[in-house]
């Protein structure tokens, strides 16, 4: 990275569309500090003809103005670079985001099932040490509780999709 130069403030040309955006409690704010410290960050100008025009640091160039000062630190930059800087950020990909999705409810799923297992495996340590048969129907407070009828189980699906639609099918969220 080039390093930064003196510019002289009266050749450098600020966009319409810059001016705009001006903050002056934030013009005055950074004055304050370039008092203190000096001009940290240099500002971004590209060359055209025969002055310069602000690319990026339109609140640094003010607080330097406001100062009194007759030059700034800038990065001079190509219109290249500068086009680059004015775009717009590419929009959104929608289909990086549904993939992204989709690794999310995969990596919940997972995490569901090993709840599930763990939580399985520790049920079954506990059913271990009484031990039940088919005619042993009493509940946990040791009275006797009505025989629940069976249900039947659902095999684990074996891919995102089957579990999507497996989710679809019995009304779940996912």
């Amino acid at each position: 990275m080039p390093a930064p130069e003196s510019f002289p403030i009266d050749k450098i040309h600020i966009p319409d569309k810059k001016r705009k955006a001006l903050r002056p409690e934030l013009v005055d704010e950074l004055a304050e500090s370039i008092l203190e410290s000096g001009q940290r960050e240099p500002i971004l100008v590209r060359r055209d003809k025969d002055h310069f025009v602000l690319v990026e640091g339109l609140h640094r160039l003010e607080a330097c103005k406001a100062l009194g000062e007759p030059a700034i630190k800038a990065l001079l930059i190509s219109a290249e670079e500068a086009r680059q800087r004015e775009l717009p950020p590419p929009p959104p990909d929608p289909e990086r985001e549904k993939m992204e999705r989709l690794r999310k409810l995969r990596l919940e799923k997972e995490e569901a099932d090993r709840l599930a297992a763990a939580s399985r495996g520790s049920a079954g340590a506990h059913a271990a040490t009484r031990p039940r048969g088919p005619a042993d129907t009493t509940g946990r407070n040791g009275r006797p509780s009505a025989a629940k009828p069976s249900r039947a189980t659902v095999a684990a699906p074996k891919t995102l999709s089957d579990w999507i639609k497996q989710q679809e099918r019995s009304g779940g969220r996912y």
